[in-house]
């Protein structure tokens, strides 16, 4: 490997390399360790009432769920009015959460090989309750401890000054369906120093982790999104097929794209203030079609989303009792990518993403990302552009389909489909306005930008990276 002639360290972008590619981890071995803790553990999470849950209650005067310390998160409502999409006025209730979480990766060279510090997480929304989490996971109301439980491990190398050196700090957006405004810090440090073990934390190559990527709900969605965000990997010699396809996306130069990259920052800017977005908090009380019952709160075609109470006991976390509201989704949701040859190199289909929690009106998203069912049986003007070619066209060929889970602090069960599908018929080169042909590395340099690429595009990426990493 060369060396970095400022500073006198082999560059990232090569040693992430190494790392892709070394897999000390036996196949399964993750899936095993996870079970290992899951089951060393204690942990139970069953559902409560919202108007029994302790430290929450419902707001005088505007019915908004809050916390007794004003800390953590609430419940209040949204009222939405847009000229982006068919519908151009709804109202919603939505997760608000102001304090910025650290989603915090600690790297350290292990016999020549950088390799990341992953946590066993319990989390009371995980379908398999314990999931692979960055080093820290936590919110200030965590890790400044208003739950009064105990300080998150490894806390210090992401903030005390000196502790680590910051490959990465980014702050990124969630959900903007779910959360209004949320973000967190995307950071990934590295220590030289030894570092205290635990049975709950293991060092893991980037390969082993993107390998746990093909089986369903082992890697969580902070590692995935903490993970996206490394610089690319640097070009190398493309095998074939779909694999070699997705390398040389990576690699493509400016000549080989079907737009520059300032044509590809024009038109993000473009579509950024292409809409009216007026995203407006209300009482949750005063929330249209949506109602307060059998303890929980649900929209009244039994749709979308509802807002629901569990009270959990876990032996692993820092607070060993607590309860807390969770947004449950109905339904599967899917994110997908379209990938086909555009001008001789894959391009990845992305589409301009507006929702009412974006602190930016727009982000840009995969092909497809929605909840299937809520369009069930309406007519095709209303349902998702290429939802149906996703799914259903003869003229793809599927490439990676894995369901995988959303952050299972906030989200009860929350599922989404992930697929990469490559065009074998190819859709046209210019398309609807709000729809572009992108690189893997125009996109990828778009993570670059905080609120830029939402978590459902981040996402898929790294599936990218986890298939280009088998060419």
């Amino acid at each position: 490997m060369r060396t970095d002639t400022e500073t006198g360290r082999t560059p990232l972008s090569e040693r992430l390399a190494v790392s892709a590619g070394s897999r000390p981890s036996a196949r399964g071995g993750i899936a095993a360790w996870l079970a290992a803790r899951r089951r060393s553990g204690s942990f139970r999470v069953e559902r409560a009432p919202l108007e029994g849950l302790r430290g929450w209650g419902f707001a005088p005067g505007s019915g908004n769920l809050v916390h007794d310390s004003g800390r953590f998160f609430t419940v209040e409502g949204l009222d939405v009015e847009t000229d982006y999409g068919p519908l151009p006025r709804w109202q919603q209730p939505i997760i608000r959460q102001s304090d910025v979480a650290i989603l915090g990766l600690l790297a350290k060279e292990i016999d020549g090989v950088l390799h990341f510090l992953m946590q066993a997480k319990m989390e009371p929304g995980n379908i398999n309750t314990v999931q692979l989490s960055p080093t820290v996971q936590a919110t200030s109301s965590n890790y400044l401890r208003t739950h009064r439980g105990a300080r998150p491990r490894h806390l210090e190398y992401f903030t005390e000054p000196g502790k680590a050196r910051v490959l990465v700090d980014l702050l990124q957006s969630e959900q903007g369906s779910w959360f209004h405004g949320k973000r967190n810090r995307n950071i990934v440090v590295e220590t030289t120093a030894d570092v205290d073990g635990h049975e709950d934390f293991a060092w893991l190559t980037l390969g082993d982790i993107l390998d746990a990527l093909h089986q369903p709900h082992l890697v969580n969605m902070d590692t995935r999104t903490v993970l996206s965000c490394l610089p690319d990997l640097p070009p190398r010699r493309a095998g074939e097929g779909f694999p070699g396809e997705v390398e040389r996306s990576f690699a493509a130069s400016d000549q080989q794209s079907l737009h520059t990259h300032g044509e590809v920052e024009e038109w993000v800017a473009e579509r950024k203030s292409a809409y009216y977005l007026r995203a407006e908090p209300i009482p949750l009380d005063d929330v249209g079609g949506w109602r307060r019952a059998d303890g929980e709160i649900r929209h009244e075609s039994g749709r979308f989303f509802s807002i629901l109470g569990v009270d959990v006991a876990a032996t692993s976390r820092e607070v060993t009792s607590w309860s807390q509201p969770l947004l449950a989704p109905r339904g599967t949701g899917l994110t997908a990518f379209v990938v086909q040859r555009v001008a001789g190199t894959a391009h990845v289909l992305v589409h301009a993403d507006l929702r009412p929690g974006y602190r930016d009106t727009v982000e840009i998203g995969p092909t497809v990302q929605c909840t299937p069912d809520n369009f069930a049986g309406l007519p095709a003007e209303r349902r998702p552009a290429f939802l149906d070619h996703v799914l259903h066209s003869p003229h793809t060929r599927v490439h990676y389909d894995v369901e995988q889970s959303e952050e299972g602090g906030r989200f009860h069960h929350a599922v989404t489909r992930h697929l990469i599908v490559e065009n074998t018929a190819p859709l046209p080169y210019v398309l609807p306005p709000d729809y572009a042909w992108l690189t893997a590395r125009q996109l990828s340099r778009l993570i670059r930008r905080s609120h830029h690429v939402n978590i459902e595009a981040r996402s898929l990426l790294l599936v990218l990276n986890a298939l280009r990493a088998h060419a």
